[in-house]
């Protein structure tokens, strides 16, 4: 949807403005970013609710392919990157975020994780130096047939590496977030993991290659139905965590809600309705209370898309 539909939809309104669970406002420069200001709901500065984070300044060049590698990708876009974002903090911005991925179906190669790391990590030196707080993006992708202990296997090795390049880049773990994939099976592999695998991996994961000092995991969706990310993040929540361990979907926020709006106006409040539900479902998961129960069918759909791309 364009920038200015989805204004419409979550713009000022009876329903959003007496929810507890979306705040915000939307700020758009067309030339060159989308600026997203929210005011956060509580006192935490890491009670993190659908809007996600304060401040937040998503900006990312795009992917290219990366020579030499086995079809893969590199995020492009350090070049001129201290000026831009000297730029967006006299703008209001105080957040930014970097998505790098990585493909297993691919490899992936030693030269594609070590691009996709020391990008990340270059840019979240950049980022802090002017004032913002960078958002890690290490997405590995769900297109596959692996089983999930392959997924582990190859994660363990790019958040390393994530993590060597940023300490060598001088970069403050207590002022970022990480936006990491959780651990599962390919989206084509026939073994499915329940919630409980899923966490036991993704946490293992965590407590292996991530500091404490690390303030807060907000993990993205990744093509996971709505139902399955928020009861993979809530079975992650059932024991006190070193990390404030919460979300950072799109997808898995937003599928039903833009399904059932259409981009007709009558629409409109019921496609609120829907946000307010998802929104509700993982400020609890992230708490460790969601149930599950209750929820359409709608949301119980997958959304992974072979190859996709954004």
């Amino acid at each position: 949807m364009a920038a200015s539909a989805s204004a419409t939809l979550i713009k000022s309104s009876a329903i959003l403005d007496k929810s507890e669970w979306v705040k915000g406002q939307s700020l758009r420069q067309p030339s060159v970013s989308s600026l997203v200001r929210c005011r956060p709901t509580a006192v935490s500065a890491l009670t993190i609710r659908a809007s996600s984070y304060a401040d937040e300044l998503v900006k990312t060049a795009g992917l290219v392919p990366l020579a030499g590698s086995n079809d893969e990708s590199w995020c492009q876009g350090l070049d001129g990157l201290a000026t831009r974002t000297a730029a967006y903090y006299q703008q209001g911005a105080r957040f930014a975020k970097w998505r790098a991925v990585v493909s297993i179906p691919n490899g992936p190669s030693a030269l594609a994780v070590k691009e996709a790391a020391w990008g990340l990590a270059r840019y979240a030196a950049i980022a802090q130096d002017n004032g913002l707080v960078p958002i890690v993006e290490p997405e590995i992708m769900l297109d596959g047939e692996h089983n999930i202990e392959r997924t582990f296997e190859v994660a363990q090795k790019v958040w390393a590496e994530v993590f060597f390049y940023m300490a060598q880049n001088n970069v403050l773990f207590e002022g970022i977030l990480l936006k990491p994939s959780m651990v599962t099976p390919g989206a084509e592999c026939k073994e499915r993991a329940t919630p409980q695998q899923v966490a036991d991996y993704t946490l293992k994961l965590l407590h292996r290659r991530i500091p404490p000092s690390v303030p807060g995991i907000m993990f993205l969706s990744g093509g996971q139905s709505e139902v399955e990310a928020t009861l993979n993040l809530n079975a992650m929540n059932q024991s006190p965590n070193p990390w404030h361990v919460s979300f950072s979907y799109a997808r898995a926020l937003q599928n039903t809600c833009l399904k059932t709006w259409g981009g007709r106006p009558e629409n409109v409040q019921a496609a609120q309705e829907a946000l307010l539900i998802r929104a509700k479902a993982n400020s609890i998961a992230q708490l460790g209370k969601y149930t599950g129960e209750g929820e359409s069918e709608e949301a119980k759909k997958g959304m992974f898309v072979k190859g996709y791309v954004y």
